[in-house]
């Protein structure tokens, strides 16, 4: 089964409120998915229809085949879920609190300490099973309910805010553990630290205001959002010195510029362009500074970062916090990149 997780027209009315409208995605084996979205977007709602705790109003849900609401037990089976507060008791010895945990799911008693020993390993605290929980790092608890969550061996794992409150090598610690773990499970991981995102997952699916605005590879999106053909070009004078007018000219004529746009700048004989395409324009860039004499100080292409292209996506018009300088409005669902 490749298609782990389906979801379908998916629907939650709260009284007058809809939570969700309409949203339907689908999470293949082995992806390592972000999923975001601000306060009120739909995200937690989403992730409670999944994990079986609520049912929709309308529209499907499936976790490896199940029905999230006709086999809720079946769904939760499949899953591994840390909430962000990792649900560990703090006067239990570390491998007691995994062995309780084992009990719960009904693991045998051999089979139990082979899952602890098995997820201790995977997880990196092998050497702290004997210590109490209240005594571990907040970056270690973490890892205990990423074990805990591992102990069943589910092929989907459910990860809430997994780097909160940690500080940066903790962040790193677990960045690279939820990458380890990535290579043989499918996981959806939810978090406002997007640069998370950027460095964890294949994939971003971003909700606003109860739909989905955007579902495919984060490079995807990024391109996507800045027109990906946006450049930045600075020459300088060579041997010949060139009014800035032909320059502008010259750039502006190649052939799939759409705009060439000079730059403020105070340094004396240079001429810093931004440069938008309908195609890839470097190599006529650099052959029109090799044709005209022109020293060629610096050429990149731009891409939105994920903090903006975020922006984008679930700033509206009327949101108080847009600005002048803000990006523009977010585009509406049906135009949003799709996989």
């Amino acid at each position: 089964m490749d298609e782990m997780i389906e979801v379908g027209g998916l629907t939650k009315v709260y009284g007058a409120f809809e939570a969700l409208k309409g949203v339907s995605f689908t999470i293949r084996r082995g992806e390592i998915v972000g999923f975001l979205g601000p306060n009120g977007a739909g995200k937690t709602t989403t992730m409670k229809v999944l994990t079986g705790f609520v049912s929709p109003t309308g529209g499907f849900a499936r976790v490896h085949g199940f029905d999230c609401v006709a086999e809720s037990l079946s769904v939760r089976s499949h899953i591994g879920y840390l909430p962000e507060s990792a649900p560990v008791y703090g006067d239990m010895l570390v491998r007691d609190y995994l062995d309780f945990i084992g009990r719960i799911r009904a693991l045998g008693d051999v089979e139990r300490a082979t899952a602890i020993d098995r997820v201790a390993h995977e997880c990196d605290i092998e050497d702290r099973l004997a210590q109490r929980v209240s005594t571990l790092s907040k970056g270690y608890r973490q890892r205990v309910g990423l074990a805990q969550a591992l102990l069943h061996q589910p092929p989907i794992l459910i990860l809430d805010e997994p780097t909160s409150g940690l500080d940066p090598n903790q962040i790193l610690a677990i960045r690279n553990l939820i990458r380890r773990i990535g290579q043989s499970r499918t996981v959806i991981l939810s978090t406002h630290i997007l640069q998370e995102v950027q460095a964890t997952c294949d994939r971003v699916i971003i909700l606003n205001r109860g739909e989905l605005v955007a579902d495919a590879p984060i490079d995807h999106v990024r391109a996507a959002m800045s027109g990906g053909n946006l450049f930045r070009v600075t020459f300088a004078d060579g041997a010949v010195r060139l009014p800035a007018a032909d320059i502008t000219a010259a750039v502006a004529a190649i052939p799939g510029v759409q705009r060439a746009a000079l730059q403020a700048t105070d340094e004396a004989g240079t001429f810093p362009y931004e440069v938008l395409g309908d195609r890839d324009v470097r190599a006529e860039l650099f052959e029109l500074a090799v044709a005209r004499g022109l020293r060629l100080v610096e050429l990149t292409r731009e891409r939105s970062s994920l903090e903006e292209v975020f922006r984008r996506l679930t700033l509206s018009p009327n949101d108080p916090a847009e600005s002048p300088h803000a990006p523009p409005s977010p585009p509406d669902a049906a135009a949003a990149p799709r996989v």
